[in-house]
C-alpha cells in the first residue's frame, strides 16, 4: 500500500510516498481503508516536531480519517467490514490505517467522507467547550475568534444548534462571508484598531457572554476585556503564535472566567460523555440541522502543499487530503 512518511521531523521536504506493508488488525482495533484525511494546524505542527508531544519515527501525518472498515480485530463487536466510518487513526496519510475500535464511529448517510475527516475533533471541541466548560445558554451571545477555521466554523454551527446568537471574528471579507454562510448572525473584522468598539456594537452595546478563542493572539486580552458580567473566555489553542498572558485582576473586575478546553484530555478522562457528545453531533448532521463544511482538498501526491496550507491559516474550514476516490 502507499503511505506518506518521514524518518525525521526537520522539514516537510523530508516526507515521501513509500510502499508499506498493509496493517493487520490487533485485538480491539480496526483497519480503515482511508478515503480522506483531515489536515489541521496541529497535524502540520506535529509533522515538523513543533508540537508539545513528539511522535515516534517514522512518522505518518494525519489522524482524522473518513473511509470504510477494511478489517476488524478480535473483540470488536459493533463494526463490520464495509461500514462507512470516521476514525481517529494512527496516521492518516496512508491507504490503510489502524485505529482503536473506540475511536471508530459509523457516519450518517448524508455525511461524506470529506466531511467526516474534519469532524470529530473540531466539533467535539466546540460542543465540549460550549456546553461543559462555558455552560452556554439559549439566547446568550457567543463571540467566535478564528471563525473561518476548523474549530471556529464548528463552533458557529454548534452554537446556533444550542440557541446562541453568534458573532464571528475573521480577518478577511472572504472569511467573514464564509462564517455567515456557516450560520453566524454577524461577522466583524479582526483588525486590532477599533476592535472593542466593533464587538460592543455587534453585541448591542453589551459584551459577549462567551468567547471561543482558538487563536489566542493579539485579540486575546481585548476580547476578555469585552466580556459581559459573568462572561466565560474559552482557551482552545494558540494558532496566533506566542502564548499571551492576562493580568490577574481582570477576571476579578469582570466577574469572568478564563477556561481551558482540551478535547484530548476530555476523550481520555471522560470517554463515555465524549461518545455521547459525538452521537448527538452526528444526530444533528443526520437531521440536517448542520452541514459540516469541507475546506480545500488536495490530492494524495500534493501532501506537502496540504501541510504547508494547513500551517498558513488561510483555509476556510478543515483542509483535507484525498487518499482515494471511493466514497
Amino acid at each position: 500500500m502507499k503511505q506518506i512518511q518521514a524518518s525525521s521531523l526537520d522539514s516537510i521536504a523530508d516526507y515521501r510516498i513509500v510502499d508499506a506493508e498493509p496493517p493487520v488488525p490487533e485485538p480491539g482495533t480496526v483497519v480503515v481503508r482511508v478515503s480522506v484525511c483531515g489536515v489541521g494546524y496541529v497535524d502540520a505542527l506535529v509533522s515538523l516536531g513543533r508540537y508539545q508531544v513528539k511522535p515516534p519515527l517514522p512518522h505518518v501525518p494525519g489522524q482524522e480519517v473518513g473511509g470504510r472498515v477494511e478489517a476488524v480485530g478480535e473483540g470488536v463487536q459493533d463494526l463490520r467490514v464495509g461500514d462507512r466510518v470516521m476514525a481517529q487513526a494512527r496516521g492518516g496519510f496512508t491507504e490503510l490505517s489502524v485505529a482503536p475500535a473506540a475511536s471508530v464511529t459509523r457516519i450518517p448517510d448524508r455525511m461524506s467522507f470529506a466531511q467526516a475527516a474534519g469532524f470529530r475533533i473540531n466539533y467535539l471541541t466546540a460542543l465540549h467547550g460550549l456546553r461543559d466548560r462555558a455552560a452556554l445558554q439559549p439566547g446568550e451571545t457567543l463571540l467566535v475568534l478564528g471563525a473561518a477555521g476548523g474549530v471556529g466554523s464548528a463552533a458557529i454551527q454548534v452554537g446556533k444548534c444550542m440557541g446562541a446568537r453568534v458573532v464571528a471574528v475573521a480577518s478577511s471579507q472572504d472569511k467573514r462571508d464564509f462564517a455567515l454562510r456557516m450560520g453566524a448572525d454577524l461577522a466583524i473584522d479582526s483588525a486590532p484598531d477599533g476592535y472593542r468598539d466593533r464587538v460592543r456594537a455587534a453585541c448591542g452595546q453589551a459584551g459577549p457572554d462567551v468567547v471561543l478563542d482558538p487563536v489566542c493572539g493579539p485579540l486575546f486580552e481585548p476580547s476578555f476585556r469585552s466580556l459581559s458580567w459573568r462572561g466565560r473566555h474559552l482557551v482552545i489553542g494558540f494558532a496566533g503564535g506566542p502564548i499571551p498572558a492576562l493580568p490577574a485582576n481582570l477576571p476579578l473586575l469582570k466577574g469572568a472566567a478564563l477556561v481551558g478546553v482540551d478535547v484530548r484530555q476530555f476523550l481520555l478522562y471522560e470517554a463515555p460523555r465524549a461518545q455521547a457528545h459525538l452521537a448527538e453531533l452526528l444526530g444533528w448532521v443526520a437531521e440536517g440541522r448542520m452541514s459540516p463544511p469541507v475546506g480545500r482538498e488536495f490530492r494524495f501526491d500534493e501532501f506537502a502543499a496540504a501541510l504547508e496550507f494547513a500551517l498558513s491559516g488561510k483555509g476556510l474550514g478543515k483542509t483535507v487530503l484525498r487518499v482515494s476516490q471511493t466514497d
